[in-house]
This record gives C-alpha cells, sequence and structure tokens, in this order.
C-alpha cells in the first residue's frame, strides 16, 4: 500500500536526514585525513589517526572508505575537484577581459580557501607519492591538462592583443612553474607568506605583460589591439 502525503513526506525526510549523514561524516573523515597528512605526514596517517581527529569511530571510517587507501583517494579527490573548481568559478566571476582573467587565475592559486598551511601540507605528502602511485597521476592529470590549456589560451589572447615578442606556451610553462614554486615555498615554511607569494606572481605576470597589467593589476586602459588601432 502506497504511504499517505504526511507519512510518505516523513519517510523522505528521513531518507534525506540519513543521506545528508553519510555526506556529512565522509567530509569530517576528509577533512580529517587533511588534518593527519599536515601533521603526521603521509606514512604515518592511520585510520585511527583519522578517525580521532573526526571526532568518530573506526568503524565509521571502515564502514565509509573499507581502506585507507580509499581514504586517501578520496581525500586527494576532494582536493582536486576543490582547486579546480576555484579557479574556474575564479575565470567565470573575471568577464570577457583576457588581461582580468589572468589575473583572477593567478589571485584564485592563493584563495584562503585553498591556499591554507594545512591543504598545502596534505598538497606535499601527496607530490611525494604520486611517482609511484599512478592512481594519483591519473586522478588529477585531466585536470592539470585543463589548468594548462588555459593557462597558454590565455597567453595567447595576450601576445595577439598586445604584441608581445613571446610563444605562448613557454610562458605559460614558466608562469604554472612559478606558482608550484610559490606553492613550495609556502610548503617548506621559509618565511613566505601567502601575501609574499601573491605579490611575487603578480609582479611576475606584470613584468611578462605590461601592456595589459600592473603590479596593481590589469590596467584600465587597456584594450584588444583591434580597438587600440581604430581610427
Amino acid at each position: 500500500m502506497r504511504a499517505g502525503g504526511g507519512e510518505q513526506g516523513l519517510i523522505d525526510g528521513e531518507k534525506r536526514g540519513r543521506k545528508a549523514s553519510r555526506e556529512t561524516r565522509r567530509q569530517q573523515l576528509i577533512e580529517a585525513t587533511i588534518d593527519s597528512l599536515a601533521k603526521r605526514g603521509y606514512s604515518d596517517t592511520t585510520l585511527a589517526d583519522v578517525a580521532v581527529g573526526a571526532g568518530l569511530s573506526r568503524g565509521i571510517v571502515n564502514f565509509h572508505f573499507e581502506s585507507k587507501e580509499n581514504l586517501l583517494i578520496a581525500t586527494l579527490q576532494f582536493l582536486s575537484e576543490e582547486y579546480s573548481d576555484n579557479w574556474q568559478a575564479a575565470l567565470e566571476k573575471a568577464g570577457p577581459s583576457v588581461a582580468g582573467r589572468l589575473w583572477a587565475l593567478v589571485h584564485a592559486d592563493f584563495s584562503r580557501k585553498i591556499c591554507t598551511k594545512r591543504k598545502i601540507a596534505a598538497w606535499g605528502a601527496f607530490w611525494g607519492e604520486a611517482k609511484s602511485r599512478p592512481t594519483y597521476q591519473a586522478l588529477c592529470g585531466a585536470r592539470d591538462v585543463k589548468y594548462r590549456e588555459t593557462v597558454i589560451a590565455l597567453c595567447t589572447e595576450l601576445k595577439a592583443e598586445g604584441g608581445y615578442d613571446y610563444q605562448p606556451e613557454p610562458i605559460a610553462l614558466s608562469l604554472c612553474a612559478m606558482l608550484e614554486g610559490l606553492w613550495l615555498r609556502l610548503l617548506m615554511g621559509d618565511g613566505t607568506t601567502r601575501e609574499k607569494a601573491l605579490e611575487a606572481a603578480t609582479a611576475f605576470v606584470a613584468a611578462v605583460f605590461p601592456r595589459h597589467l600592473t603590479p596593481q593589476g590589469p590596467r584600465p586602459d587597456q584594450a584588444p589591439a583591434a580597438q587600440r588601432n581604430r581610427p
């Protein structure tokens, strides 16, 4: 017999509650894994550590992930998706200006949402294991390719607009390598701060694209070449 409207509503509400609870607990465990990776490193992180950090039982960890490897893969996937979503959202918000989009992309790398000590430390733990774990490389590979292609496309457009004497791909590679290097500085704790790293990154793009950018941001008078050359 089909449940009545009120009864069915209660059943649906309970199902949603259980689903929300599962998602909440999974995220608690992922966040606790990030904390443990930052504190203990990859090898010394255990399911027991994660359970204690999340305030949940070891059984809950086993129920949701079954093994440490599954938990670590889920954590890396979360970090990768968060990073990708962050820079893509920044590009969408920036609007059509190519200079503004590149500026937004650089700033996105130092967003307070993703550029934190604990998350950078967790990334560092995964970087150390990536060479020997093809699963980790495959998990982030497609997103890395999309990011590089986006940077190359922006550099190509800026070259066309500004008449710069460079090849887009080497410049894009230099920019990506510099951003990764600044994250490594933050990971090593050599005194580099998020603010200093962002300042260095914006100084770099302003030096490479002076007709479009200053260290303070996109030039207000910059426009595509076709518009500048109009009589």
